[in-house]
């Protein structure tokens, strides 16, 4: 395949994809691995969001959310800096309350750092993933270099995507969070990369941190549907993190993410009201208390004063 000859020169418009997946007794089905690489024929969109919690993962499947991602950011919600100190057990506790909550959503696992550095590392964690959390599929991270390890996975029988352009496993390779794919050379690896993950036999691959020119333009090359964070409209479909775009996370905001809600505004100035009532003795009121049978409290009340003269 060539540059001058891109995959999806005869993929079918947008128009033509389906809106929603079909509905069975009033609940939707869950997308399958079908129908998100047929997503590259049809010209549908598909959304991707990254869900560290049970209640995250109910928000998503109620607003119609194609893929609830397990990411490895949810380090970031336990307080870390980084990706890097999530643990395949931190993982898999969270997995588990993910996909109670999100029942009828695919569910993919991305795995934690160094969980997938050989062959049979992978093919250990993706398959302890798939049993302890019942994600749909695993994410490792990486191109060329580890087509092996996804190919490995994929033969046995793991459904299995990858992650390039920026990935945070290698940050300090990188030396920080920089884009990735400005110059020609530096964007012919991310295509190298992405053809072997293709090769491999995933099913998609996240480009993350490159520009959007690059990132359409690779994606024209691939048979498989490219998921962007950072990546411009060319991708196949979107991911961002559930605390980004709702406003949770407030340290940092990526360029890449829009926020659609403020969620901690609206819960600070909760919590600010509730402290404020409290101090003034205004909650609880009668409304938020229970009460009790008027004859009851009076025996109560003389059973009390009773001790008081023993």
């Amino acid at each position: 395949m060539t540059i001058a000859e891109p995959a999806a020169k005869g993929a079918a418009k947008p128009s033509d994809a389906k809106a929603e997946p079909k509905k069975t007794d009033g609940k939707r089905d869950k997308r399958t691995i079908t129908e998100i690489r047929e997503s590259k024929k049809t010209g549908e969109k598909m959304v991707y969001m990254s869900v560290p919690d049970y209640t995250s993962a109910q928000w998503a499947e109620m607003a119609g959310v194609d893929v609830a991602v397990l990411g490895d950011s949810l380090a970031i919600a336990h307080g870390h800096r980084s990706t890097i100190p999530a643990t395949m057990d931190m993982m898999i506790m969270h997995g588990q309350a993910v996909r109670r909550g999100a029942p009828n959503t695919f569910m993919l696992g991305c795995m934690p750092y160094q969980s997938y550095h050989t062959v049979d590392r992978a093919l250990a964690s993706a398959s302890r993933f798939m049993q302890e959390t019942l994600c749909d599929a695993v994410k490792p991270q990486g191109g060329k270099s580890q087509a092996h390890i996804l190919k490995a996975l994929v033969d046995a029988g793991i459904p299995t995507a990858s992650h390039i352009g920026l990935t945070p496993h290698t940050i300090a390779m990188f030396g920080g969070f920089k884009i990735q794919g400005r110059t020609a050379d530096a964007a012919m690896k991310i295509l190298e990369d992405a053809l072997a993950i293709e090769d491999a036999g995933c099913f998609m691959l996240e480009f993350e941190a490159v520009p959007a020119k690059i990132a359409r333009l690779i994606s024209e090359q691939l048979m498989i549907p490219t998921i962007g964070i950072g990546a411009g409209a060319g991708c196949d479909g979107q991911i961002l993190l559930c605390y980004d775009l709702l406003g949770v996370f407030t340290d940092f905001k990526p360029k890449f993410s829009k926020r659609y809600a403020k969620l901690t505004e609206v819960a600070v100035n909760g919590i600010m009201q509730y402290v404020k009532e409290v101090k003034e003795g205004t909650f609880p009121d009668d409304d938020h208390s229970y009460t009790v049978n008027e004859a009851e409290y009076e025996k109560f009340a003389a059973l009390v004063a009773k001790r008081r003269q023993i």
